[in-house]
């Protein structure tokens, strides 16, 4: 990551964080009293080969004692109620902004992998990951629906980890790859607008 780039991505968090600060603890009281605890998912993601990092999202489905691999048809029962919508509009990535502050992620960059797929295709992810993971990215805005639409189909967690694998990464770290080599801030800028603008009408 460029220092320039880590500046960035250190204003946004401040000036994002000055916005939502009331509006997301209002919702966290809210999801206390509706959903209960834990209010937080906290799970390990990879920021590059060999090193990882504890990612925090709002917790959108129920607790089980394992929780392995992407999400797919096979755990759509479990997403809640109020967690169909946090996905939806992205909310329940907020909390991400904590781990752009410690530097774990960026603003913009390749979603981070579980360590699973990491290791199963180390020379794909060493490439890949040579970007900082992001909150949202090139890959976010122009494949996940399809990825989502491909998962949902999913019935067995066996079933999702081979369309995830075989469909899903590859098609992925094609865009991830075309992102890393035209990065910039003026695309990041452009990026993260168009992800709040799809979030936005969601939300309507």
């Amino acid at each position: 990551m460029t220092w320039y780039k880590r500046i960035y991505d250190l204003g946004a968090v401040f000036i994002l964080g000055a916005f939502i600060l009331l509006p997301f603890a209002a919702l966290l009281i809210y999801l206390l009293i509706k959903q209960g605890r834990p209010i937080f998912y906290v799970a390990e993601r990879m920021r590059a080969p060999g090193r990882s990092f504890m990612l925090w999202k709002l917790r959108t489905m129920t607790v089980v004692a394992e929780n392995p691999g992407v999400s797919g048809g096979d755990k759509a029962a479990r997403v809640t109620l109020m967690g169909r919508f946090l996905r939806r509009t992205r909310a329940d990535e907020i909390p991400q902004l904590w781990n752009v502050f410690r530097g774990d992620m960026s603003f913009v960059g390749p979603r981070p992998p579980l360590r699973i797929y990491v290791e199963r295709y180390p020379d794909l992810y060493a490439k890949v990951l040579k970007s900082r993971p992001g909150i949202t990215g090139l890959a976010t805005i122009t494949y996940h629906r399809h990825e989502e639409r491909l998962l949902a189909q999913c019935v067995s967690a066996d079933e999702t980890d081979r369309v995830y694998a075989q469909r899903c990464i590859p098609a992925k770290a094609r865009i991830d790859l075309i992102y890393q080599k035209h990065a910039s801030i003026c695309y990041d800028v452009a990026i993260m607008t168009k992800t709040f603008l799809r979030a936005t009408r969601l939300s309507r």
